[in-house]
């Protein structure tokens, strides 16, 4: 079936589909590829191969969380605004409602055990899905000698030796742009833009600036608490910057809300990044346990509420202006020849990027310490071997087996795992 054979989904479809995605949404930005990639083209085939990919590539070059982007490109695409927005909103509310649980019972009681005992089998298992996704997205997306060569350059750069990831993409964007690939020129004829189009994203970039600034001059009015408008403006810096999704995000960011600010604690700061690797949605979801912290410190409970709030606010709204002021020229981009060859050998050095996110995952998930180390210009992440959890190794190899040999349904295993990781961490 392809998308112009497709019924257009109720929006109570639509609701159920991308909610099912945004609670399911573990695992950070990889495994939220691979599980939209499963639903979206294998399940529902709401979106071709060549449109997930392509707009992939886009959001890959937008400052903010890739995966959420990409969520709402999917809405935009399938049911326009509304379903962008639906979709956009569904992949973070879930995750942005257990955060602000957790947030505030660590506030009041610091670290929580039982909650990460309970998600043990829930790493295990995104590891899986991270694992599956790489192997269906390169099969797909490696179609040349070049672009194995172009995934392979962006692993080393980026696992290695630590490259900007904007210098990375930006690099795979340019060469595509410069060699033009036989097979992205194809037949396509372009389809011309007219001011009508420069009329559109003029009135696009205005309204969602008036609803990403104007609430927030209204609750500066309403609210006399400094902390609100210093975090406004942080994470409102952070959201235009930060390129490469929610791990550049971290870079950025921890060593101001840190050391600069003094927010929160070293510890602190790693708990919350804990919190937010295993609950569903974005892993940039721990910008609001910052928020929340920062905020809950400074006035109590309710104030924290609104730090979140407000933190949640500056870092996802700026994705729906990019999305909704860009979406409807992926598609013209893709009928670039040139263009459509730097979005080719993007998509390939996402490849590449998502290996590396697979393989820091998958070390942090199996070892419970894990050292970054120099090596003149290399970097290297390395395990210390009697830290290996067991647990875990097992778990992954149920998941293993449960997914992609029995193929036994997402939502089972996470539960089945899930639980056992539970029975595990309290008998071990």
């Amino acid at each position: 079936m392809s998308g112009k054979d497709l019924v257009m989904p109720s929006r109570f479809e639509m609701f159920h589909t991308f909610g099912r995605i945004g609670i399911l949404s573990f695992g950070g930005p990889a495994a939220q590829i691979a599980l939209m990639h499963k639903v979206l083209v294998d399940e529902k085939a709401w979106l071709t191969e060549k449109q997930y990919l392509n707009a992939l590539s886009f959001c890959m070059l937008l400052p903010g969380p890739e995966a959420m982007q990409l969520a709402t490109y999917a809405g935009w695409r399938i049911t326009g605004v509304f379903g962008g927005l639906l979709a956009g909103l569904l992949f973070v509310l879930p995750g942005a409602f257990v955060i602000l649980a957790l947030a505030s019972i660590y506030a009041y009681f610091g670290d929580i055990p039982l909650i990460a005992a309970l998600f043990l089998g829930v790493k295990a298992t995104v590891l899986i899905i991270v694992i599956e996704a790489l192997l269906k997205v390169s099969k797909r997306a490696l179609k040349q000698n070049m672009h194995w060569v172009m995934a392979a350059i962006a692993f080393v750069g980026i696992f290695f030796l630590s490259l900007p990831f904007p210098l990375i993409v930006s690099g795979a964007g340019l060469y595509g742009f410069i060699f033009v690939s036989h097979q992205a020129t194809g037949d396509k004829q372009p389809a011309k833009l007219g001011i009508s189009d420069l009329r559109r994203s003029v009135r696009t970039i205005a309204i969602w600036l008036a609803i990403w600034i104007l609430p927030l001059l209204v609750l500066d009015q309403l609210v006399e608490a400094n902390i609100l408008n210093v975090l406004a403006a942080f994470f409102s810096k952070l959201a235009v910057v930060t390129f490469g999704g929610a791990y550049a995000v971290l870079a950025y960011m921890a060593q101001d809300v840190v050391a600069q600010f003094g927010w929160l604690s070293a510890g602190e700061m790693m708990d919350g990044l804990g919190l937010a690797e295993t609950t569903p949605g974005p892993l940039i979801l721990v910008t609001e346990f910052v928020g929340f912290l920062a905020a809950f410190k400074e006035g109590g409970f309710w104030l924290g509420v609104l730090g979140a709030i407000v933190t949640l606010w500056v870092t996802f709204v700026p994705c729906f202006l990019w999305i909704f002021t860009g979406a409807p020229y992926i598609e013209w981009i893709s009928a670039q020849p040139r263009l459509s060859s730097a979005l080719s050998m993007i998509t390939a050095a996402v490849v590449g990027v998502i290996l590396n996110l697979s393989i820091w995952f998958g070390l942090h998930v199996f070892f419970q310490s894990v050292t970054r180390e120099s090596v003149g210009i290399l970097t290297l992440w390395v395990p210390d071997i009697a830290s290996l959890d067991w647990r875990v190794f097992g778990l992954s190899a149920l998941a293993a087996l449960l997914l992609l040999k029995l193929k036994i349904g997402l939502l089972k295993v996470l539960a089945i795992c899930a639980i056992l990781g539970l029975v595990l961490s309290i008998a071990f």
